[in-house]
């Protein structure tokens, strides 16, 4: 059976955008296992030329994008392991903006991105799948603000559907031209 949507209370208003992603009766664990193969459908037939690609000035290159998706699985899983062990210490937010120029992930290469990409997502999976039930409640405070580790099964998925869409739409079609 499908986790239970998060309720308004689980998570800070900014989060819904990403829940809200996630189709009504959809299993956000099932998403987490079949990202993978949308993402890489999508990206992996790129070379890493291309995947320095910005559709526009001051825009993420596709690498930049993708390791901004394992650095954000990364922290939103920590929140999870942390609030799920009943830890209540509140818990910073992060910057995505300060992150991304210290990725270093134009010098990288695609094989290594997607590499420590599918190293991440097993180690999400994981954790979640460990949980028992109980922990699915537990809230705790992310961002200055409430955050169940239910919303985070839910940000996840939703986090990287987002990326998807804004790959497919604004990367894609302006590389192919």
């Amino acid at each position: 059976m499908p986790l239970s949507r998060p309720a308004a209370a689980e998570h800070s208003p900014y989060y819904g955008t990403y829940i809200n992603l996630i189709p009504e009766g959809a299993d956000p664990l099932v998403l987490l296992r079949e990202q993978p193969t949308t993402l890489k459908a999508l990206l992996a037939p790129l070379s890493d030329e291309q995947a320095l690609f910005r559709y526009a000035l001051g825009k993420w290159s596709i690498k930049e994008a993708l390791v901004h998706i394992i650095d954000t699985e990364r922290i939103f899983a920590y929140r999870a392991l942390r609030i799920g062990r009943g830890d209540q210490t509140p818990l910073p937010g992060f910057d995505q903006n300060d992150y991304v120029p210290e990725s270093g992930a134009d010098a990288r290469s695609l094989a290594d991105i997607w590499a420590e990409y599918d190293a991440v997502r097993a180690a999400t999976l994981t954790l979640l799948t460990s949980f028992p039930d109980a922990a699915f409640d537990r809230i705790g405070t992310a961002s200055n603000g409430p955050m169940s580790v239910r919303a985070l099964a839910y940000i996840l998925p939703g986090h990287e559907a987002n990326h998807i869409a804004v790959f497919r739409e604004r990367y894609l079609p302006a590389l192919v031209q």
